[in-house]
């Protein structure tokens, strides 16, 4: 599921020393043979996502501001990473604005030098830095310098059936008490099941991560594995345990994909997962449950309720672009108080304090999936996997005892493995960032 780790290989290493001493003489002869002329385009790079896509369509807008034309392209995940890795080895110029996910490639691109410092630009008073939320403003900073801006957050919700919660008081608020209720509205023999998620070994890390928190766990402690904790323990347990007695055969194979049609379908009770997913349930055409789908904010375990509260993507500067000024005002107009309250008004949940606090902006989610969001954000982390440079090696080994408990297998011997090879992986990962 994870690119990052294509893009962390000695080779890429080697090119980067030579590009990175060669970026300061090759932007040199490029502004020696003159500056970039009127005519040529801001490029950006970004994910087909509906964010990106409402940028597009406003572009006209910022290229009347800055009398630039701008060239923007949309590319799936994969297709996005490796053009990263090809442009960026090679201390590419044609791309000025990245859109990068700040949990799985800004520690590497940091590492490597590839990103833009951009500490000293957000102080701009009318940016108002601080107006961001504070997880998602810290998981823009690597090696203390800020390296990308967050323009769409992710949090937990409980997606529920309000039909099927009434006898039990609403829904869960409690972790104990999603386990009761997924447990007694499980009819296997029916096809309907109390609770579905994603399974798979290295896709549920993510989920997993706010069952973690609220027990009172983390994957990394004071530099070294914290997932052989009494706390990861009893969180590897819960969440496989939940799936193992309530969820749908085949969870270990579930992702995002498959998990989310199974309740849009009326097949499930309770449904953890990203918010910014809930309209998939509202949409007649793919959607069984519209008139009966609620939102809820995440359930409270022995260490309280702290669910995740991510920037899914944001906007960084290439290092190596020519046109770092009119980058950067590109990011100032894609990601100021202006652009966030329309995106945001749009159902496009954003970055920013300011427009979670204005009703004009949350009025086309529904009531109380605005206050799940809410309240999330205010409870949540600004991390939803352990951060290092290889990102899909560390959830692959994480998400090893989620497996064995979904199988209905015993949890601790698996976790006992997996911490001594996370422990291992942490010193080797440790080791790259200091070199």
């Amino acid at each position: 599921m994870s690119t990052s780790s294509q893009l962390l290989s000695r080779r890429a290493f080697g090119r980067l020393v030579a590009g990175a001493a060669g970026a300061g003489a090759l932007s040199a002869c490029s502004t020696r043979g003159g500056k970039p002329s009127a005519n040529t385009p801001l490029r950006v790079m970004a994910i087909n996502h509906v964010w990106s896509q409402a940028i597009k369509r406003r572009t006209e807008e910022f290229e009347e501001r800055i009398g630039r034309r701008v060239s923007m392209t949309l590319l799936t995940a994969d297709q996005l990473a490796s053009s990263y890795n090809v442009k960026l080895n090679a201390s590419g110029t044609d791309v000025d604005v990245m859109m990068v996910r700040a949990l799985q490639e800004q520690l590497v691109f940091g590492h490597n030098g590839w990103l833009a410092d951009l500490s000293d630009r957000v102080d701009d008073a009318a940016f108002d830095w601080l107006d961001f939320q504070k997880a998602p403003r810290e998981a823009s900073v690597t090696a203390g310098k800020v390296l990308s801006v967050p323009v769409v957050t992710e949090r937990p919700a409980l997606y529920y059936r309000k039909d099927l919660v009434e006898d039990l008081g609403g829904p869960p608020r409690t972790l104990d008490a999603l386990m009761a209720a997924a447990r007694e509205l499980t009819r296997r023999e029916q096809g309907f099941y109390g609770y579905v998620g994603r399974g798979q070994r290295s896709g549920a890390v993510s989920q997993w991560s706010s069952f973690l928190y609220s027990h009172g766990g983390d994957f990394v402690v004071d530099g070294k594995s914290g997932i052989g904790s009494p706390e990861a323990l009893a969180a590897y347990e819960y969440y496989g345990g939940l799936l193992a007695e309530a969820g749908p055969p085949g969870a270990t194979n579930m992702s995002l994909e498959q998990a989310m049609p199974i309740f849009a379908q009326g097949k499930a009770a309770f449904y953890i997962d990203a918010d910014a997913i809930y309209s998939s349930f509202l949409d007649p055409k793919v959607s069984k449950v519209r008139e009966s789908v609620g939102f809820a904010p995440f359930p409270a375990g022995p260490a309280g309720a702290r669910p995740h509260n991510i920037p899914s993507w944001s906007l960084g500067i290439n290092t190596f672009s020519l046109l770092r000024d009119d980058a950067w005002e590109f990011i100032r107009w894609a990601a100021g108080p202006e652009m966030s309250a329309a995106l945001q008004s749009d159902g496009i949940p954003g970055a920013r304090s300011s427009v979670w606090s204005d009703p004009k902006t949350l009025a086309s989610f529904p009531p109380d999936l605005a206050e799940a969001m809410r309240i999330n954000a205010e409870r949540g982390r600004g991390y939803d996997r352990p951060r290092v440079l290889q990102v899909g090696r560390a959830r692959d080994i994480v998400g090893r005892p989620l497996v064995a408990g979904i199988l209905g297998q015993s949890v601790r011997p698996v976790v006992r493995d997996a911490d001594a090879e996370f422990a291992e992986f942490l010193v080797r990962d440790n080791r790259h960032k200091e070199s």
